[in-house]
């Protein structure tokens, strides 16, 4: 959450000066995961009324230790740094009133769990943890219907044979990692020896037997590395899709039930922000990933083809797969096997 204070006008300054210093929303970051894709960039809307109660600024409200001469920040509206989510957004100037900053996305799914964000992306399994407490945003998610690219299990010997051999996990993905767990167990039958690590594939492999990677070091594994070293790649989005038929979700956009009983309309404001930019980002994905590659190791030919791997939708195909996920690992991994997934509602005419 943003603890500095600005006006509103120092926040359009600040965001017009990053849009531009970014070259109008290109990745300036690596892509560190897929469930969690990314760095995340995190928005904060100024209000012009203290956000603990009516009396107005937040210098006349008891529960803030702010600033008198300031209004005090809303708390935070993130957006993926991934490009495809945020070209839109830059490209529109849509949600001008914002401030951005960066966190990682486990840090921000602990942070909307916690209530210091209002709305924000949010892993698989951490929302199915909290669900009591959130609503999640329709039509809009991070996931596959397929083959990802970007969740890899890497092997020196057929999954089949992984019974008790050591797997190494080179990512902090709850999502990624539960999901590989589970096509081990279940579809090959197999419970392996899982043990953490770096990302690093040459050292992974001097140690276990497997790896799972997502994120940069899944795609240099499966492209570069992996068939240099003689090792077999299979990718958890094509697994998933070949062992259930329904596509994967690996984070989801949520808003707070808190916050979304006092500000409905500003929930929905960002939710057909996020819409219109995904769109947009899709129809123009060549440019989108042009831009990034200025600064990612990855050419800009690849990263099309990455982004357009990628399912931005959560509609019903997608609803499905989450409650099959949900079917099969929940009892064990701190959520209802039967968990409600609450979508936000239309808005109120």
């Amino acid at each position: 959450m943003l603890r500095r204070l600005c006006t509103a006008r120092e926040t359009k300054l600040q965001l017009a000066l990053s849009v531009a210093r970014r070259a109008l929303g290109a990745v300036e970051g690596k892509i560190t995961s897929l469930a969690c894709l990314i760095p995340f960039r995190v928005l904060t809307r100024v209000p012009r009324r203290c956000p603990h109660c009516e009396t107005g600024l937040a210098s006349r409200c008891g529960q803030s230790n702010r600033r008198p001469a300031q209004p005090a920040p809303r708390r935070a509206h993130p957006v993926p740094e991934l490009s495809p989510l945020y070209w839109g957004l830059a490209r529109t100037g849509t949600l001008l009133d914002l401030e951005l900053t960066k966190d990682t996305p486990e840090k921000l799914s602990e942070r909307l769990v916690r209530g210091d964000l209002d709305i924000g992306p949010i892993t698989l399994v951490e929302y199915l943890r909290n669900a009591d407490d959130l609503v999640a945003l329709p039509d809009i998610a991070v996931g596959c219907d397929g083959p990802v690219m970007s969740c890899v299990i890497v092997s020196q010997r057929p999954l089949e044979e992984l019974h008790h051999a050591r797997v190494a996990l080179g990512s902090t993905s709850r999502t990624s990692v539960r999901l590989a767990q589970l096509l081990l167990s279940e579809q090959y039958g197999v419970e392996p020896d899982y043990y953490s690590c770096p990302p690093d594939l040459g050292l992974m492999m001097q140690e276990a037997e497997a790896a799972v990677l997502i994120g940069d070091a899944a795609l240099r594994a499966s492209l570069h590395d992996a068939p240099r070293l003689g090792l077999q790649v299979h990718d958890l989005g094509l697994m998933w899709k070949e062992w259930t038929g329904l596509p994967f979700v690996f984070a989801v956009w949520a808003a707070r039930k808190d916050y979304l009983a006092r500000e409905p309309e500003t929930v929905h404001e960002v939710h057909q922000a996020f819409l219109a930019s995904r769109d947009l980002s899709l129809e123009e994905v060549a440019k989108v990933a042009e831009q990034a590659a200025r600064w990612e190791t990855f050419d800009a030919e690849l990263l099309e083809r990455y982004f357009r791997t990628l399912d931005f939708r959560f509609g019903p195909e997608q609803l499905a797969g989450v409650r099959e996920f949900a079917r099969r690992t929940g009892p064990t991994t701190g959520f209802p096997a039967d968990v409600a997934v609450e979508l936000l509602p239309p808005p109120a005419r």
